[in-house]
């Protein structure tokens, strides 16, 4: 399938709906969202990598920031926190530079590695965005994360890949629909900026925007 650009998904989202299906649809069906403390410094995290007119050269490596990415086949858009080219004997040719480049994304995450691989199919999105948008393989990324200040190197398996698609699928379907799936609480809602919203505990049958717009039908 060939998705039109208005069509197009937050490839950022596929991070929240491996999370949280409902966290997702609140946040791009309904437009909720609420700040915490981990999303106030997941996004000062952020600010310094989405620098897009930082570019750096180091011999055999160049830098590049928020490279904006998309995929018709997948339907998504989105940016690359980091994009590296590391000169090589794979990869594509750069204006003005020799040899070949291997594109390498690396996506910045607050925190720690994680147990659940939200993060890493978030940063598989983005290397399947750049092989359609280059026509090259790029089998490996990196996930940087703030707490420990060192990478976690990613290799994109095909079972990784196809899980990829797999939720894209999913998320086309629901957006489509405007579905938002009712809760399962988890231990994770505790740390979820949008629990007061989501509300887990009422709002087992009922939509965040159904419920809001009845409050204020019924406040003075």
């Amino acid at each position: 399938m060939i998705y039109q650009e208005e069509d197009f998904l937050q490839l950022s989202g596929l991070q929240h709906f491996k999370f949280c299906r409902r966290q997702w649809a609140l946040i791009h069906i309904e437009n909720q969202w609420a700040e915490n403390l981990r999303t106030v410094d997941g996004a000062i995290l952020h600010q310094n990598a989405h620098n897009g007119a930082f570019t750096e050269s180091r011999g055999d490596l160049l830098i590049t920031r928020d490279m904006r990415v998309f995929s018709r086949t997948l339907g998504v858009s989105g940016a690359c926190d980091v994009l590296e080219f590391h000169r090589g004997s794979a990869g594509i040719p750069l204006r003005e530079r020799e040899g070949m480049w291997q594109p390498y994304p690396v996506e910045y995450k607050r925190g720690a590695p994680k147990e659940h691989t939200a993060d890493t199919l978030q940063l598989c999105g983005q290397a399947m965005c750049l092989e359609e948008m280059l026509c090259c393989d790029i089998p490996q990324g990196a996930l940087y994360y703030g707490e420990i200040h060192r990478r976690s190197e990613v290799t994109f398996t095909p079972e990784l890949r196809q899980e990829v698609r797999a939720l894209l699928a999913e998320m086309h379907s629901l957006y489509a629909q405007g579905k938002t799936p009712k809760v399962k609480p988890t231990k994770a809602c505790g740390a979820c900026s949008l629990k007061e919203l989501c509300l887990p505990k009422l709002m087992r049958s009922k939509s965040v925007s159904s419920y809001l717009r009845h409050a204020m039908e019924e406040s003075p």
